[in-house]
């Protein structure tokens, strides 16, 4: 009995060794890519203050990210204004955006910088499947750890409806409600992410290919318990959202 027993153990753990190289080797290739979004203020302490994450795309000097992370207005008087920061620890280099295409309704904003960086592959159109393993990377907790990108894994739990409610009945206007009544369908993520991981490239933890953007949480029971008490149910817009905006 025994001896049938350990050929499978001895299966089991070669695959859980084969599953944690690939998705390093998939971190590896992801990495280069992840960059920093923030405010830059010639006045402020610090001079630059991030909101989020980004990715390169395209032919190198394309950025994805959320549009909730460049939608605030900034300061003429201070001269704020947003920057795209690549690289890792104090080796950063500050990039400024030329131009900026947003997609509102799906939360996505496409920044164009001068210097190409290394980009990612997206995926096609095609949904991915519920069950497939998945990572993100980005700067989730962007004030604290600075540019030290980190790694989050899970599952593609669901591929749900979800439409942005507005905070209160007064703010339905046309354009809200049209919304509500055509949800679109976004990844449902078993994997926990942060505020600053907005903007993550949210990748195939075997190929590397990016299949969405992480852009929100599930928050339990209010703002502040984010961090210290996390749902680890967190969401992502679909490349195919993207692929448009791109193609403009």
């Amino acid at each position: 009995m025994l001896q049938k027993v350990l050929p499978i153990l001895l299966l089991c753990y070669t695959c859980t060794i084969q599953a944690k190289t690939t998705l390093s080797s998939s971190i590896s290739k992801i990495k280069p890519s992840v960059v920093a979004i923030g405010v830059h203020d010639p006045l402020g302490s610090p001079r630059v203050r991030l909101t989020g994450t980004g990715f390169v795309v395209g032919d190198g000097t394309k950025i994805v990210t959320n549009y909730h992370v460049i939608a605030r207005t900034l300061s003429e008087a201070r001269n704020e204004r947003y920057v795209v920061l690549s690289g890792t620890g104090s080796d950063v280099q500050m990039h400024s955006i030329q131009q900026t295409k947003t997609a509102p309704a799906h939360d996505l904003a496409v920044l164009s910088i001068a210097t190409a960086l290394p980009a990612v592959t997206l995926a096609n159109e095609k949904l991915a499947a519920e069950g497939t393993e998945i990572a993100f990377t980005g700067f989730p907790i962007t004030n604290v750890l600075g540019l030290y990108p980190a790694t989050h894994r899970g599952i593609i739990s669901a591929i749900t409806p979800i439409a942005a409610p507005a905070d209160n009945s007064s703010q339905l206007q046309a354009a809200a409600l049209k919304r509500l009544k055509q949800p679109y369908m976004v990844y449902q993520l078993d994997a926990t992410a942060y505020p600053g991981n907005s903007g993550s490239p949210l990748y195939d933890a075997g190929t590397a290919q990016v299949i969405g953007i992480i852009n929100k949480v599930f928050v339990k029971s209010t703002r502040e318990a984010v961090l210290s008490d996390p749902s680890a149910i967190s969401y992502a817009i679909p490349v195919q959202f993207l692929l448009p905006l791109l193609a403009d």
